[in-house]
């Protein structure tokens, strides 16, 4: 199973850590770390690291899935794998119309500062949390032109979120064709705490929940699934393979059921 992924981490710099010593994230961070602030484009800017140093360290990578230390699998590896190779899109949440995407559109000032490399009918919103295929990470990493754009420093920081913006923008304007628009990690926000999702805590794991988890329906972008017909003729049942945010008194209740549900195939 071990040369059947690799793993690298994204640690900032500016944040001491204990590296582990031993196993899969031994030795896995880039050395291009660097400091990250949320809602701002240095979150672009770590996953475009992550993705060229993916990309440069071995060509037999073909999949390029970007989770947060909040994230944990619902299914086993080789459930998770399979699953990523029936298709050869992407998966990425492309949201068109989403409440408030003018205001985060001018969120840097106003709508000609975005002109003319992106027009605000080419805007999407979507999950930072995305897989892609090795043709579309190398688009991304290799992307001047609206990258220049999203790097801008923000006049509005309450609607600016570049992260939740640049990519799913960018697939969208370059390849849509080529992409599933729905993210596999699962959030919920209907417990929302301001701009942040729920983050589960300990006492609520339990097989129950991951098992509610995996049946939740995914949401399609761009118009709906139907205009997406590689989704439902692959497999009409794609399901969440990661969900977030979890807290770190989570480790040990989420150990406990691993061997007998989440892991098991």
């Amino acid at each position: 199973m071990k040369n059947l992924f690799n793993i690298y981490i994204h640690a900032d710099p500016s944040h001491p850590y204990n590296p582990p010593f031993s196993g899969h994230f031994f030795n896995r961070t880039i050395r291009s770390s660097k400091p990250t602030q949320r809602g701002s484009p240095s979150l672009i800017a770590s996953a475009r690291r992550l993705l060229s140093e993916a990309l440069l360290d071995d060509p037999s990578n073909a999949r390029f899935i970007i989770l947060s230390t909040s994230c944990i699998p619902l299914h086993s590896f080789n459930f998770t794998y399979n699953m990523l190779f029936q298709t050869n899109k992407s998966f990425i949440e492309i949201l068109k119309g989403e409440p408030k995407s003018f205001v985060r559109y001018t969120a840097r000032g106003n709508a000609d500062i975005m002109l003319p490399e992106i027009p605000f009918e080419d805007f999407r919103i979507g999950s930072q949390f995305f897989i892609l295929n090795r043709h579309h990470a190398k688009l991304v990493v290799n992307d001047e032109k609206l990258w220049r754009k999203f790097k801008l420093p923000c006049v509005f920081p309450k609607y600016c979120y570049p992260e939740e913006q640049y990519f799913s923008t960018l697939l969208n304007m370059e390849d849509s064709s080529s992409c599933i628009p729905a993210t596999l990690t699962h959030v919920d926000w209907s417990k929302r705490l301001g701009s942040h999702p729920w983050t589960y805590r300990d006492t609520e794991i339990g097989m129950e929940l991951i098992e509610s988890l995996r049946q939740r329906e995914l949401r399609y972008g761009n118009g709906g699934v139907e205009n997406q017909t590689e989704a439902a003729r692959v497999d009409p049942n794609y399901s969440f393979l990661f969900a977030r945010k979890f807290s770190r008194n989570c480790l040990k209740p989420l150990l406990d059921i691993a061997g007998d549900l989440i892991l098991k195939n």
